[in-house]
């Protein structure tokens, strides 16, 4: 445990890891295996354990990272048709897709913000939100609030982490990216919940408008003479 603590201590003290930080977070924005959550918690948890990194700049890092990232997935939307895209065509990613086209312009910030934390959910929306042709303008916005907001809450939660357990780099960063992870999936969760009742919702009303109209009573013979 000691010599994890050390190999940790020599990382997280090198000028690398801000640059580490900036590269993972915005890969992962179109490359979903990469685990900048977990990169992000983890050099915060080491920066309450040891002291280093700079806490503010690897907010910075991860909050450039996130925002450049979310912006070229974005760009690579407007540009590439989505049924080019290889990993797009398996069925969650296509699921993810549909999901997101429905009502992308009508509720843009709340899927590009809600989606930030979940990674197969931000490629999605981003990727849609450009082929979709959300304004340029609006989507910076939008992303600069999201990459914002994610840095600040991972960072969060490696500092709650690193406290927690009483400066253990090694269980602090363990037991954050548990955190950061069970995050996503509860959100995932959510939208995913919200999704399938917009659609029932959907349904009952299309149901509804194509149901003929109720047949008109028949007067009685005796009110048609009176």
């Amino acid at each position: 445990m000691d010599a994890v603590n050390e190999f940790i201590a020599q990382a997280a003290a090198s000028p690398w890891v801000y640059l580490v930080v900036f590269a993972v977070v915005l890969v992962d924005a179109f490359f979903p295996p990469v685990p900048s959550e977990s990169v992000v918690i983890a050099a915060a948890a080491a920066a309450v354990a040891i002291g280093t990194p700079n806490l503010p700049l690897v907010i910075a890092c991860a909050a450039a990272g996130a925002i450049a990232g979310d912006n070229l997935t974005y760009a690579i939307g407007r540009r590439v048709p989505l049924e080019r895209i290889r990993f797009l065509r398996g069925p969650r990613m296509s699921a993810a897709l549909a999901r997101a086209r429905q009502g992308i312009h009508k509720r843009a910030g709340v899927l590009v913000l809600s989606a930030r934390y979940v990674p197969v959910g931000r490629v999605t929306v981003n990727l849609m939100a450009g082929a979709s042709g959300v304004a340029p303008r609006r989507f910076l916005l939008l992303s600069s609030v999201a990459g914002a907001s994610w840095a600040l809450y991972s960072v969060t939660v490696g500092v709650i982490a690193a406290q927690w357990l009483g400066g253990n780099a090694l269980l602090a960063m363990i037991v954050g990216i548990a955190l950061g992870v069970s995050t996503g999936v509860v959100i995932d969760a959510v939208l995913r919940a919200a999704a399938r009742r917009r659609e029932r919702r959907d349904a009952a009303s299309l149901t509804t408008q194509a149901a003929p109209p109720a047949a008109q009573s028949v007067p009685h013979a005796e009110e048609v003479v009176r």
